[in-house]
């Protein structure tokens, strides 16, 4: 079993910064990828970036240029730097890891999702 844990969700007004955690821990051999998506209500989840084991990286269209993502493979955790938010940025945020157990069977997990609230 493979646990996923967001942290650094919170309240911001329009033009501030916020930096997510993420951290999988448990059943894991390897990791092919680790990423964040994100829901508003009334939406659907939706793409914010996912970095690779081998670096590469993908944003939504949304938000390049405003966010960055990186990880740290020694320690399984992914971190999301978020700047120049905008009320539109308000939603869930959740954290996905995908890659190979312990078994050998691949696996994908998510955590169970941290607030990010932009307002004045």
């Amino acid at each position: 079993q493979v646990r996923v844990v967001e942290s650094g969700g919170g309240l911001v007004q329009p033009g501030g910064s916020l930096r997510l955690s993420c951290a999988a821990s448990g059943s894991i051999f390897s990791i092919t990828t680790m990423g964040w998506y994100r829901q508003a209500p009334g939406k659907q989840r939706e793409l914010v970036a996912t970095i690779t084991s081998g670096s590469r990286i993908d944003y939504g269209g949304s938000v390049k240029g405003r966010f960055t993502i990186s990880g740290n493979n020694a320690e399984d955790t992914v971190y999301l730097q978020m700047n120049s938010l905008k009320p539109e940025d308000t939603a869930i945020y959740y954290c996905n890891v995908r890659g190979v157990d312990r078994d050998y069977e691949q696996f994908g997990s998510w955590g169970q999702g941290t607030q990010v609230t932009v307002s004045s």
